[in-house]
């Protein structure tokens, strides 16, 4: 909607995870270095974890784009599944047609499956997300599925991504196998104000933007404020400021325009429409005013009533005989 008025090819703040949006701050790229490095050297074991909102899923996405385009990626995204659920899935995902009615025979196709792979060169990818969910039962049988290798290399590469809670599980007694097995361990967080400030041109410039300074310092500071650096909230707010500039034919987006578009997210409604709606409800100070002299005169006016009737009332006792 608000595209052609801003001078853009694409919406610059979809909440999408596109890996061609990636905004690289100092930990998402160390943490990029850290993946693409562990699967390429075949580690095993890898941990993703990072706050909700932080960017993990754009960072899998652009890890997965760099990958050989003959790689098998499995991406479990329902950590809700148990262990033969998730085996059920990686099967299907990985394109093997599973006959196995056991749980046995389907880590056997598995087994046949990683060889084959494994005689090609090859190391498939299984990304687990969200695995913070999975129970330490679950998490153990993952484990065990790392015991495919040979003598030198792992047959397949593990990534556990999730949120910080994930690192908390995997200290559990019962993990500690799953833990000494771990080769790389990453964590992303919050962007700085400067790393809000450069994510919020970058992904504008990347938009097709040519003017840098839509949003004013002043905006940005208080994006960074009611963000404090989650980049999935900041699309959202800076999203509705471009929506809101838009619906007021404004080309630069001051703080004003932010503190409507937080209020609005908030609320579930634009502050012009509140006060719209807040003024048909609310009197206005004159009107008051006007109410409270009606009622003035109203009440001289029976006074004066009274005092004519308790006049005449005397005036008739002293004409009557």
């Amino acid at each position: 909607m608000y595209l052609e008025f801003y001078g853009l090819r694409e919406a610059p703040f979809s909440p999408t995870p596109d890996p061609k949006f990636l905004f690289q701050s100092s930990r998402h790229r160390e943490a990029l270095a850290q993946l693409v490095y562990g699967v390429q050297e075949r580690k095993g074991f890898i941990v993703l974890t990072g706050e909700i909102g932080t960017g993990k899923t754009t960072l899998l996405r652009t890890l997965l784009a760099r990958l050989d385009h003959d790689t098998h990626v499995a991406y479990v995204h329902n950590s809700a599944l148990d262990i033969e659920g998730l085996l059920e899935y990686i099967l299907q995902d990985w394109g093997v047609k599973s006959v196995g009615a056991s749980h046995a025979q389907r880590l056997f196709e598995l087994n046949e499956f990683l060889i084959a792979q494994h005689r090609q060169r090859l190391s498939p990818v299984l990304v687990i997300d969200e695995a913070q969910n999975l129970s330490i039962p679950t998490l153990e049988a993952v484990r065990l599925l790392s015991n495919f290798e040979t003598t030198s290399e792992k047959l397949m590469q593990i990534l556990l991504v999730g949120q910080p809670e994930l690192r908390d599980k995997l200290n559990a007694p019962e993990l500690r196998q799953l833990k000494q097995r771990i080769a790389l361990r990453c964590h992303i967080g919050p962007l700085s104000p400067e790393e809000t400030r450069m994510y919020i041109r970058h992904r504008l410039r990347i938009a097709g933007a040519t003017d840098a300074g839509i949003f004013t310092d002043a905006a940005i500071q208080r994006i960074t404020e009611y963000t404090r650096g989650t980049p999935r909230v900041i699309n959202i707010v800076c999203d509705h400021c471009l929506l809101s500039g838009y619906a007021d034919s404004k080309r630069r987006i001051d703080a004003g325009v932010v503190e409507e578009a937080t209020e609005y997210l908030e609320e579930g409604e634009r502050p012009e429409w509140k006060r719209s709606r807040q003024m048909r409800l609310v009197p206005s100070r004159a009107a008051v005013w006007a109410a409270r002299g009606g009622i003035a005169v109203l009440v001289i006016l029976l006074l004066m009533l009274l005092v004519f009737a308790a006049n005449a009332t005397g005036w008739l006792g002293h004409a009557l005989p």
